[in-house]
């Protein structure tokens, strides 16, 4: 019996205008994602792909439908308390704009979601240190994100995302701000991630990027339409 880590069953989602109307963004999403798999994510400009993402990420909650992660049912959770300590625990975030703290050093950026959930300061420095330097960073622990390339930067935003060793890691657009080599890097680091066992899912408009996954689920007006998606030269 095969292990799914996240199944999606005709989730819906909308958002409301101050005036009250109702715009609805996912319309009977059904999907299912197993342990261990790399997913991208894909389709044009609107089409859900981020509001999917942050479904799955416990960012946002559901209008409707079911969400199942890791067989427990969290599709009726909306206390935020909860949602947090769910994505804490076992989700790990990685976005285009890096959002790293400015004033903060490579090593405390990374060092906070164990801030958060209550390790000590020791450990997590160590912890810390470690994920840098397994990225090619250690010689840089103590530079501010403004003393960072781009694509050190994003580095910086991956070893934060592992802090907590997440089973799941999300990404939105992980490349869209690197350029082709620094994007190429940080594709192989997400490889590492998969041969480790970790569930990957990742929003991409790039094809280059989409190649590395193992599947492509391609999504139109809020809606899956190819849950297998075979990249075309015309894409």
């Amino acid at each position: 019996m095969e292990s799914f880590m996240i199944q999606l069953k005709n989730a819906h989602k909308s958002y409301f205008l101050a005036n009250g109307d109702e715009i609805p963004v996912l319309n009977g999403i059904d999907l299912r994602i197993k342990k261990g798999e790399f997913v991208a994510l894909m389709g044009e400009s609107g089409c859900g792909k981020t509001t999917l993402l942050n479904i799955i990420g416990c960012l946002h909650s559901l209008s409707e439908g079911e969400y199942f992660l890791d067989n427990e049912n969290i599709g009726k959770v909306h206390d935020d308390f909860t949602l947090a300590f769910i994505r804490n625990k076992k989700m790990g975030f990685i976005f285009q704009q890096f959002n790293l703290f400015t004033r903060l050093s490579a090593l405390k950026n990374v060092a906070l979601p164990a801030l958060y959930a209550g390790v000590e300061k020791k450990a997590r420095e160590n912890r810390a240190s470690e994920l840098l330097a397994s990225i090619g960073l250690g010689e840089r622990v103590e530079h501010r994100p403004t003393e960072l390339s781009g694509g050190q930067q994003q580095r910086v935003a991956i070893a934060r995302a592992l802090m907590n060793d997440p089973e799941i890691i999300l990404a939105d657009e992980p490349t869209g701000a690197l350029d082709s080599k620094s994007g190429q890097e940080v594709m192989e680091i997400f490889m590492g991630f998969k041969n480790r066992g970790k569930t990957v899912v990742m929003v991409t408009h790039t094809t280059e990027v989409a190649k590395f996954a193992d599947r492509i689920i391609y999504l139109r007006d809020g809606k899956v339409v190819d849950n297998d998606y075979k990249l075309k030269n015309n894409y």
